[in-house]
């Protein structure tokens, strides 16, 4: 599977309505960490599928959301449960340590 799509207009829908926990990648495209994590978060995408939605939210275009979350460097990656940050990750940290991360929410 690949990662949703998450922009300002569908963050409340796709991310606090979710029934599954989402983590949600925040990117751009001139960030060289976020391309270091890319393949991971699609990884995560295909082997949680049906558990854990995976999104990615391109800060540049989706400004609001960012800013709403206090997102100051990117990557960070936010986990979300019942519309609740429950975890924040920031920069490009090794596979095991998202596994790790996300483990106890699904």
């Amino acid at each position: 599977m690949k990662p949703v799509e998450i922009t300002d207009g569908n963050f409340e829908e796709e991310v606090l309505k979710s029934d599954i926990p989402v983590i949600i990648d925040f990117w751009a495209v001139w960030c060289g960490p976020c391309k270091m994590i890319h393949p991971i978060v699609e990884e995560l995408a295909d082997e949680y599928a049906g558990k854990l939605k995976v999104g990615k939210l391109d800060v540049d275009v989706n400004q609001q959301s960012a800013i709403r979350y206090g997102v100051r460097s990117i990557p960070t990656v936010l986990l979300f449960k019942d519309g609740e940050v429950k975890e924040t990750i920031i920069g490009a940290v090794p596979k095991a340590f998202f596994v790790e991360k996300i483990t106890p929410y699904l």
